[in-house]
């Protein structure tokens, strides 16, 4: 625009350059279109290559390379990643499209009308396997539906798993027998005595609601005959899960402090506050992003099943003497401060903040993107409120 066109008034300046951001932004709207075009034809490509639907070096390269692009154009790198990952995160649901791989397989997943089992149930039945639901009150079917499956996935509740395992039938020899239960050792040993074949203990660290699979952790446990299992292996990495192999010894001790001790703490805090009769508006209004985003954590518990996290507490009761010694740990620190002692917390704070090492610097950039984007939504909440 020249100077000349340039309006002299301030009113009209200003309504001229709002109407070269809205053009502006229009145009961003259909580059945006055609990437979500090129997404989809790029997952094309790849399931008709085989190839997965998440490949993180891929993704590292090309958030890095326009991060360098921006800063060279004076735009914020940070800005510019934070956008990427957002496109990206679409372009993955965009791309989860058939991937039609497993024609000849025949899937059972025992608890296939519950959420998650569900959830998998359609996975399978998108890459072509005939898949076989069963529910409760339904054994009777399984010697008829297993007779030549090639997987019987077991996604039962956790209190049944050991029992449903014990009750199925005997299973080809090819044919893998896995579970999806939050605890891994007393499920993969029942497994192991009931199947001769192939065995595998899977956690799917993520719920039913995921829209897809693509960088969501799937933890992996082995059992028996792992290049038998393998082919399931890459179906979950076709999908774009990240796999994390362990035993299910350190599976089980890991899950004491990220579900058990979690859980409980926010069962507890939530019951404070409703024991105190906190107003929760009240809350939100005067929290700063991240206090907000705590509160929404503990309230998101208490939308889910109450069962579930009972069963996941419940199960190692052996966890029960940590949680205890985190008690005690909660006793001591609250003894200090009563006492007026600062120097001792500052002194335990700096223990603390060794032990955490460079991790807490990670933790502290990495939180500051998510702390923004909760504080856009909160704003955005707010406005539509109004």
């Amino acid at each position: 625009m020249s100077d000349a066109a340039v309006p002299n008034d301030p009113q009209q300046r200003l309504q001229q350059l709002r109407e070269a951001i809205d053009e502006t932004d229009n145009a961003l709207l259909q580059l945006l279109q055609r990437r979500r075009q090129l997404a989809a034809e790029v997952g094309t490509v790849k399931r008709s290559l085989g190839q997965p639907l998440y490949v993180p070096e891929r993704e590292v390269k090309l958030i890095a390379a326009r991060r360098s692009e921006a800063e060279a154009i004076g735009l914020s790198p940070d800005l510019i990643e934070d956008v990427l990952r957002r496109v990206i995160r679409e372009s993955y649901q965009q791309q989860q499209a058939a991937d039609v791989h497993l024609e000849d397989k025949t899937i059972v997943v025992v608890g296939g009308y519950g959420a998650l089992g569900g959830l998998f149930a359609e996975r399978f039945r998108e890459a072509g396997a005939h898949v076989h639901c069963i529910g409760e009150g339904e054994q009777d079917q399984l010697a008829a539906v297993c007779a030549n499956a090639d997987l019987v996935l077991v996604s039962v509740p956790i209190a049944v798993t050991e029992a449903v395992i014990e009750t199925l039938p005997q299973l080809p020899e090819h044919c893998i027998l896995a579970d999806v239960t939050s605890i891994k050792a007393k499920p993969l040993q029942a497994m192991l005595k009931q199947h001769q074949g192939p065995v595998v203990g899977l956690h799917p660290m993520f719920g039913p609601q995921v829209a897809t699979l693509a960088k969501q952790l799937i933890v992996v446990t082995e059992g028996r005959d792992a290049p038998a299992y393998q082919w399931l292996l890459n179906t979950l990495i076709r999908w774009g899960a990240q796999l994390y192999q362990t035993s299910a010894e350190r599976h089980d001790e890991a899950m004491g402090f990220i579900q058990v001790m979690r859980h409980l703490s926010t069962f507890v805090y939530g019951a404070h506050l409703a024991s105190e009769k906190a107003d929760l508006q009240e809350l939100l209004d005067l929290s700063s992003p991240i206090y907000r985003l705590e509160l929404m954590m503990v309230g998101r518990l208490f939308a889910q099943n109450a069962d579930l996290y009972a069963d996941i507490i419940l199960a190692h009761p052996e966890n029960f003497a940590m949680m205890r010694r985190y008690l005690e740990s909660f006793t001591q620190v609250l003894g200090q401060l009563e006492q007026g002692d600062k120097s001792g917390f500052v002194e335990k704070f700096a223990e603390i903040s060794d032990y955490f090492g460079e991790f807490s610097q990670k933790f502290l950039e990495d939180s500051q993107r998510l702390l923004a984007s909760a504080g856009d939504a909160h704003q955005l909440s707010q406005v539509a409120g109004r």
